[in-house]
């Protein structure tokens, strides 16, 4: 690893592919040299972890519901007994109506890619042909140094 990373190279296959899976050293610190180098190049980031995001379609993409946890505080014959439902708007649509207009897109970050089930690898690698001003970078795992290869080659690897 080259003591000063341009993130060049990372920001072309990025853009060509539209989503990549990347492998970082464990110890950290990569990881935020290419998401300012990705920042520096004309893209807002947004950094989500992928445990606990349920449906990805729903939650990036569209208007999803939520039920907080009662706590043991239930409401007898007023409404549903697990709690009330809200809706909450969609985190990547959402992010993209306020991207500034010199901004060239919304890169999505997760981390804890490793969990992510084959279909739900498959709609992260078709999201940014759904919205081209989309693209996505996965952490699937660690390693010695910062790798990266296009997320439907690490799909084919799986």
């Amino acid at each position: 690893m080259a003591l000063l990373a341009t993130g060049k190279k990372l920001i072309r296959d990025l853009e060509k592919t539209g989503a990549i899976a990347v492998r970082v050293p464990l110890e950290g610190g990569f990881e935020g040299r290419y998401q300012r180098r990705i920042r520096a190049n004309g893209y807002e980031t947004l950094n989500l972890t992928a445990r606990g995001l349920g449906d990805l379609s729903a939650y990036l993409m569209g208007i999803h519901g939520v039920r907080p946890p009662h706590l043991g505080k239930k409401n007898i014959g007023q409404s549903a007994a697990v709690g009330n439902t809200y809706y909450i708007p969609p985190i990547v649509s959402y992010r993209l109506e306020q991207l500034s207009p010199k901004s060239k897109g919304l890169v999505l970050w997760l981390i804890e890619g490793n969990i992510l089930s084959r279909q739900e690898l498959e709609y992260l690698i078709g999201l940014p042909e759904l919205e081209p001003r989309v693209k996505v970078v996965l952490e699937i795992g660690g390693d010695r140094v910062f790798s990266w290869k296009p997320l439907k080659e690490a799909l084919a690897v799986a």
